[in-house]
C-alpha cells in the first residue's frame, strides 16, 4: 500500500507532512523550504512556476500570477493564459501537485492518497473545490478535516491527557477558532466559529492603504491605480508586518515606485507597532468577538479552557498574542510551530485512516445549521449547527394543496428563521407525487453529511417510493456579506425571528380556521340563510387581516373565527 500524506493547502503557504516511525515529519520542497508559497505563475514560454519562484517574479509578471487562490474557491474567477483558462481548482491542483512531487522524492515511492485540511468555516461548495483540486493533482482525497482539528491532533498526540483545547487559527486568508474536548484518545469538536474572509492578508491590506494614502498626501499620485506599484507595496507591507513583530517601528523603502514630470518618486514611510495596531483594530475586535462566540456556543468560560493552541503565521502579531494573553493568561502555548502543525495533524489523520496510527478517534462538527425552506419562507432546521459529523438526519413533510403532484426542496444553510435570510445551497424538485388531499402524502427529506463535511440531500415519497437527491454544487460560495449575516445577524435579529415565526404560526392557524369557515358556508347545511353572507363577509375580513403584519389583529381574527365556528356547531 502506498504512503498517505497530510496536506495543509493554505492561503499564503502550503505544507505537506508524513508519518515516519510514529512521528510527523514536515517534507521540504525542492528548494529545501518547509513552507511552499501558494503562488502559481505562468511564464511566456509555457513554463509554470510554483512557490517561491513564482512569488519572486510576481511583480514583473503580475497579470499571469495567482496568489491567495484559496480565497477564490467557489467564485467565478478564471485566469486566461494564452489559449487556456484556469479556474481556482486547477490553480490549486498545480500547487498540490508540486507538494505531491516533493513527498514522492522524499519518501522514495509514489504517493496516491492524502488527507487535506480546510478552514472550519468553509462551506460545502468550497470543500468540494478543495477535494476536486486534490483529485486533479492525482491524489485520492481520503478525507477533508478542519484545520483547527488537525492542529489539536498534532499538538496533543504525544501528550495525551484530557481537557478543553481552544485552537486559534489565524492564517493568511481565513480565521477559525474551535473548542475541542479531549478525553484520552478521543477528540471531539464541540464548537467552532470563524470568518473565511479574515486573515493576515487583511492586515497587509490595511498597511497598503495606509502607505498609498501617505504617498498620495506627499506626491498627489494614487499608487492604487498602478497594479505593478501596488504589488511592490503589498510585498513591502507584508515585510513591514513581520518586522513589527520584532521591533517597535520600521521604515519602508521602495525606490522608484512612480514618477511624474519632476522625476522618479520613492516610497519612504516609517510606521510604529502602535500605528499598525490602530490600523488593524477593527480586525482585532472581530477576532475577539469570534473567540467569545465560540466559547458561548461551547457553553464554557475562559477559565474552563486548559490550553490555547496557536495556528497560522499571523498569530505572531504581538497584538493578537496580547489579545489572547489577556483572556487566557498563562495557557497560550507558544512552543509549537504555527505554520506546520496543521499539516502535521493531517498526516496523523492520514496515519489513522491507513492504519499506521492506532487508538485515536476524531469527532468533527458542522459549523452551520442545515435545513429546508417550507411554506411562506420558513426555515426548518434538519441538522443543527455543531452536530458531530458524519451524520444523517431526516424529517417528514407533506403537501400544502390538494392533489399537489410535486414539491420543491430548497436546501438552506444558516441561523435565521427566514429561509431568504440564509444561504441557499441548491434546489431540486420531487415529481410524480400521488394525488391526494393536502397533508396526506408523506415526503421524507434526508440530510447526510459525509466525513468531508459535504452535504447530500434526498427526498422520497413514502407511498410511491419515488425519490430524488442532490449533492451541493462546488460553484457556490458564501460572500463576505453573507458570512457576516450568518454568524452575526442571527443573534442581532433574534427578536425579529421570534416575531416572524410567531406570525407564521398564527397565519397557519388562521388559514386552517378559514378553510373550515369556507367549507361551512359552501356546505348548505346552515339553517339560517342570512348567516351565509355574514360568513362570507367575515372570510373577506380575515383574508385582509392575514395580509398585514399586525399580530394582535391576527390573534383577534383567530378568536373571532373560533367563536363563530363554535356558535355554528351549537346551532
Amino acid at each position: 500500500m502506498s504512503r498517505a500524506v497530510g496536506i495543509d493547502f493554505g492561503t499564503t503557504n502550503s505544507v505537506v507532512a508524513v508519518m515516519e516511525g510514529g512521528e510527523t515529519v514536515v517534507i521540504p520542497n525542492n528548494r529545501g523550504e518547509r513552507l511552499t508559497p501558494s503562488v502559481v505563475s505562468f511564464g511566456g514560454g509555457g513554463e509554470i512556476l510554483v512557490g517561491t519562484a513564482a512569488k519572486n517574479q510576481a511583480i514583473i509578471n503580475f497579470e499571469r500570477t495567482v496568489v491567495s487562490v484559496k480565497r477564490k474557491f467557489g467564485t467565478e474567477f478564471s485566469l486566461g493564459v494564452d489559449d487556456k483558462k484556469y479556474n481556482p481548482e486547477q490553480i490549486a491542483a498545480i500547487v498540490i501537485g508540486r507538494l505531491k512531487e516533493s513527498a514522492e522524492e522524499f519518501i522514495g515511492e509514489e504517493v496516491r492518497s492524502a488527507v487535506i485540511t480546510v478552514p472550519a468555516y468553509f462551506n460545502d461548495g468550497q470543500r468540494q473545490s478543495v477535494k476536486k483540486a486534490g483529485e486533479m493533482a492525482g491524489l485520492e482525497v481520503m478525507r477533508l478535516i478542519n484545520e483547527p482539528t488537525a492542529a489539536a491532533l498534532a499538538y496533543n498526540m504525544p501528550r495525551g491527557g484530557e481537557g478543553a483545547i481552544l485552537v486559534f487559527d489565524l492564517g493568511g486568508g481565513t480565521f477559525d477558532v474551535s473548542i475541542l474536548d479531549v478525553s484520552d484518545t478521543v477528540y471531539e469538536v464541540i464548537a467552532t466559529a470563524g470568518n473565511n474572509k479574515l486573515g493576515g492578508d487583511d492586515f497587509d491590506t490595511a498597511l497598503v492603504h495606509h502607505f498609498c494614502s501617505e504617498f498620495y498626501q506627499q506626491h498627489s499620485i494614487d499608487l492604487r491605480e498602478d497594479l505593478m506599484a501596488l504589488q511592490k507595496i503589498r510585498d513591502a507591507a507584508e515585510q513591514a508586518k513581520k518586522e513589527l513583530s520584532e521591533s517597535d517601528a520600521t521604515t519602508v523603502n521602495v525606490p522608484f515606485i512612480s514618477a511624474d514630470k519632476d522625476g522618479p518618486k520613492h516610497l519612504e514611510i516609517t510606521i510604529t507597532r502602535t500605528g499598525f495596531e490602530n490600523l488593524i483594530r477593527k480586525h482585532l475586535d472581530e477576532i475577539d468577538e469570534l473567540v467569545v462566540r465560540a466559547m458561548e456556543d461551547a457553553d464554557v468560560e475562559a477559565e474552563d479552557i486548559d490550553r490555547v493552541i496557536l495556528v497560522g503565521g499571523s498569530t505572531r502579531v504581538p497584538a493578537v498574542q496580547r489579545l489572547l494573553d489577556d483572556r487566557f493568561a498563562g495557557r497560550v502555548m507558544k512552543n509549537t510551530n504555527p505554520d506546520e502543525c496543521v499539516a502535521a495533524g493531517a498526516a496523523i489523520q492520514a496515519g489513522i485512516m491507513s492504519g499506521s496510527v492506532k487508538g485515536l478517534v476524531l469527532v468533527d462538527v458542522t459549523p452551520l445549521t442545515l435545513g429546508i425552506e417550507t411554506e411562506h419562507d420558513v426555515f426548518v432546521p434538519i441538522i443543527e449547527r455543531n452536530s458531530c459529523i458524519p451524520t444523517s438526519q431526516n424529517r417528514i413533510f407533506t403537501t400544502v394543496t390538494d392533489n399537489q403532484n410535486e414539491v420543491e426542496i430548497h436546501v438552506v444553510q444558516g441561523e435565521r428563521s427566514q429561509a431568504s435570510k440564509n444561504y441557499s445551497l441548491g434546489k431540486f424538485t420531487l415529481e410524480d407525487i400521488e394525488p391526494a388531499r393536502r397533508g396526506t402524502p408523506r415526503i421524507e427529506v434526508l440530510f447526510d453529511i459525509d466525513v468531508n463535511g459535504i452535504v447530500h440531500v434526498s427526498a422520497k415519497d413514502q407511498r410511491t417510493g419515488n425519490a430524488k437527491k442532490i449533492e451541493v454544487s462546488p460553484r457556490e460560495k458564501l460572500s463576505e456579506e453573507e458570512i457576516e449575516q450568518i454568524v452575526s445577524d442571527a443573534e442581532q435579529h433574534r427578536r425579529d425571528d421570534e416575531v416572524f415565526l410567531g406570525r407564521r404560526q398564527l397565519i397557519k392557524q388562521a388559514r386552517t380556521l378559514l378553510v373550515l369557515l369556507k367549507t361551512k358556508a359552501a356546505s348548505g347545511d346552515i339553517s339560517d340563510d342570512d348567516e351565509v353572507p355574514e360568513i362570507n363577509e367575515l372570510v373577506e375580513y380575515i383574508e385582509k387581516v392575514m395580509q398585514g403584519d399586525d399580530i394582535e389583529q391576527i390573534r383577534n381574527a383567530i378568536e373571532t373565527m373560533n367563536v363563530y365556528l363554535n356558535e355554528l356547531a351549537v346551532a
